[in-house]
């Protein structure tokens, strides 16, 4: 394995002899159904048109998508349809299928026009993609409609059960734009603004993506595809959003302060003195106890009481203060005998 052959189409452009990928398979599929499967359209258009993986690759993707959405309906029996809607995304998108046809070494079987062999195109991650697709649907078609489903239900199990796996350990990882939203939403942040720009040749395109959150840079990537480096602004943005929000969680939403007073919500203040007998009174300068005898306003203790117990008379009706005894001359009587 490794070596280009010239046995089986005459040019290296047509990579590895397919009978290796037959066997790494490890389904029946019909060399000449392979061989089209292996076909792209550049290599089509420099070798008098024969038929390309296009058709095979529309049949795939649709197998593809039925098998995995089959095994997450079945396998994750609690998760909402919009989950199980971004995790089948996750696992049949462009890069990771992609990813998995590198683990088959896809790319050295594929027939490529001389354009997409010297600009890389055994590993662009999109002939990568299609191609795996279209293997899945010659494998469909090759079996029949009796057993094809089976086998390629059986291939892909193989092939994406450990991408299933590490897909649903994601959670926001699924689709950072669409989880960036849903986080901003939620926040009431606003919607996020994307703007891309790229650099670099036609056949080598570079993408380097910033995206705004209220009118504030929060996150950029770069990438191969204009789609990847968004995906890379809003998995920074989603970041820093979520750790404010974890800091603001853990000091309770607001600076520390002081612990609340006893008895209520009260604002901090100097704690003032304990209230008075007999109500909630204000705070004052103790007053002299209450007068015998009701609640007379405080004055000048009275003359103490006579020799026969009486009080003598302090004021008249004008307000006047009466002379004491009888006889006019500021004494007052001897006591009787």
């Amino acid at each position: 394995m490794g070596v280009v052959s010239r046995s089986w189409d005459g040019g290296v452009n047509a990579g590895r002899d397919p009978a290796e990928l037959r066997h790494a398979l490890g389904v029946p599929i019909m060399p000449k159904s392979l061989e089209r499967a292996l076909t792209h359209r550049s290599y089509a258009y420099e070798n008098d048109n024969p038929p390309t993986n296009e058709r095979l690759e529309f049949l795939g993707d649709s197998v593809l998508g039925l098998v995995v959405t089959d095994t997450l309906f079945r396998g994750y029996p609690n998760l909402p349809e919009g989950q199980l809607a971004k995790l089948r995304a996750a696992v049949v998108q462009m890069g990771a299928l992609a990813d998995v046809a590198r683990e088959l070494s896809l790319g050295a079987y594929v027939r490529l026009g001389r354009g997409e062999q010297v600009t890389g195109g055994r590993n662009k991650p999109s002939i990568l993609a299609d191609t795996l697709e279209a293997v899945i649907g010659a494998v469909y078609i090759d079996c029949g409609l009796d057993c094809g489903l089976d086998e390629a239900s059986a291939l892909v199990h193989r092939l994406f059960d450990p991408v299933i796996a590490r897909s649903a350990r994601l959670g926001a990882g699924l689709d950072w734009k669409t989880s960036l939203q849903e986080l901003t939403a939620v926040k009431m942040l606003g919607v996020p603004d994307y703007q891309v720009e790229e650099s670099g040749p036609d056949h080598q395109k570079s993408f380097r993506a910033v995206v705004r959150v209220g009118g504030q840079v929060l996150g950029s990537g770069q990438g191969r595809t204009k789609k990847a480096a968004e995906q890379q602004a809003a998995e920074a943005a989603w970041r820093v959003i979520t750790a404010e929000t974890d800091a603001a969680a853990s000091s309770g939403g607001r600076p520390p302060q002081t612990p609340p007073l006893l008895g209520g919500n009260r604002s901090p203040q100097t704690p003032s003195a304990p209230p008075l007998l007999g109500g909630n009174r204000s705070p004052q300068t103790p007053s002299a106890p209450p007068l015998l005898g009701g609640n007379r306003s405080p004055q000048t203790p009275s003359a103490p009481p006579d020799g026969q117990g009486r009080i003598p008379p302090l004021a008249t009706g004008n307000g006047s203060r009466r002379d004491v005894g009888d006889s006019g001359d500021g004494e007052a009587p001897a006591p009787e005998q």
